[in-house]
């Protein structure tokens, strides 16, 4: 699996802005390789319509059929990149490119309300150090576009550093982690 799909055709990014793919595309990056049946289980949906939006993803490259763990009643898919990128102001230039890019930013706050609520309900089962160590931060500073795409080039370096340092240790898990940097005018809390 490759690090990065960039998306440059509006077409292509409304292909994963749909519900069901969204979440299936998730899946596989988080779960790994699955069947259509398997999906469909986990999602409440018929392995027909899994299968249908699963061939959909494939057809646009955002996953492919798993050759490694090939099933001889059912194919296997997994995602062919670990992340999906595009440029907003690129594909704003179309009424579609602007729908699938405000679906992408909805479901990317969904995916992020979710994870916080599976903490909280499950805060439990975590060790105090996970707990002390969780939660969520703002800041407000003053930046240039410029600033901003150095800022993320850094971050996500540093997050590859950090997951590289840290892959054999004990007690590491996978962490969710949202970046997130949108100029504002005045309070919006």
């Amino acid at each position: 699996m490759s690090d990065a799909f960039r998306v440059t055709d509006p077409r292509t990014l409304k292909a994963v802005a749909h519900p069901l793919r969204v979440r299936l595309l998730g899946a596989l990056r988080m779960e790994g390789p699955a069947t259509a049946t398997e999906l469909a289980a986990r999602f409440g949906e018929s392995s027909g319509s899994t299968s249908y939006h699963l061939r959909q993803l494939a057809r646009y490259g955002f996953v492919e059929e798993d050759a490694e763990r090939r099933d001889r009643r059912e194919r296997r898919w997994r995602a062919a990149h670990a992340f999906t990128s595009w440029s907003n102001a690129e594909l704003a230039g179309t009424p579609e490119g602007r729908e699938a890019v405000a679906f992408m930013r909805h479901r990317q706050l969904e995916v992020l309300r979710s994870t916080v609520e599976a903490f909280e309900r499950d805060g439990e089962t975590w060790s105090p150090e996970w707990i002390d160590v969780a939660g969520t931060s703002d800041d407000i500073v003053r930046l240039t576009p410029a600033s901003v795409t150095a800022l993320y080039e850094r971050f996500f370096a540093l997050l590859k550093e950090f997951e590289e340092r840290d892959k054999d240790a004990p007690d590491v898990e996978r962490v969710s982690v949202f970046v997130s940097a949108h100029p504002v005018r005045g309070y919006v809390g």
